[in-house]
């Protein structure tokens, strides 16, 4: 990773797709240490992390992981995830997060000097434009190392800095638990119903797991 000491950077963590590049890497995140790794290299203003929850469900298997988060150092946007019935008579799920984060991308460019967007959808390639013309560098981490690769051309030739997530396994990866489901989308496992592909979000079986694996 290439900061300074002094540099003042932001993390912005699109939940569900950094979920699904660590899984097709064969990896979960420690996000205790992925904070820790990021404090150590640069002056860290903030960290968000962006996920969509189903509000109606007795019981949310991303609730704990949430929850954690918040309670420690990540600053979380969230909203309700929308369930509808397309024109086949399906219903979905969707719970797309893109223009909150890019509205806080472009609030906090302001104030920092490096955003580093944990992504790589390629909506987003706009935005990094737009916040490099206030002369905001910007690193996406994502991959290519999995077939298909996980970020969109375009997003990694605008970024100043491509970070490829595998180069951090060893620092923030931890494995993944034998005792939980392989499908990343909780709604999937639990209705077995069609999702929208804008909603496939990371989760955890339950919160005393993530906390022993945190610690």
């Amino acid at each position: 990773m290439k900061f300074y000491p002094q540099e003042r950077v932001a993390l912005f963590i699109d939940g569900s797709n950094l979920y699904a590049t660590a899984r097709a890497l064969g990896f979960d995140i420690d996000y205790k240490r992925l904070l820790s790794l990021f404090a150590e290299q640069c002056s860290l203003v903030r960290a968000f992390y962006y996920t969509a929850l189903i509000e109606d469900q007795e019981y949310s298997p991303i609730r704990p992981l949430v929850d954690w988060l918040d309670y420690n150092g990540y600053t979380m946007v969230t909203k309700p995830a929308k369930e509808f019935t397309d024109a086949a008579g399906r219903k979905k799920i969707k719970g797309n997060m893109d223009i909150e984060l890019a509205i806080d991308v472009m609030e906090m460019s302001e104030h920092i000097e490096h955003i580093v967007l944990f992504s790589g959808d390629g909506d987003f390639r706009r935005l990094i434009e737009a916040v490099q013309r206030k002369g905001v560098k910007v690193t996406v981490v994502s991959t290519v190392r999995s077939q298909p690769s996980m970020i969109a051309d375009e997003l990694r030739r605008q970024a100043d800095i491509f970070l490829d997530l595998i180069e951090l396994k060893d620092e923030v990866g931890r494995k993944v638990s034998d005792n939980r489901p392989v499908t990343p989308n909780p709604i999937q496992a639990l209705d077995d119903q069609p999702v929208d592909e804008d909603y496939d979000d990371e989760y955890y079986d339950d919160e005393d797991d993530y906390d022993e694996e945190q610690d």
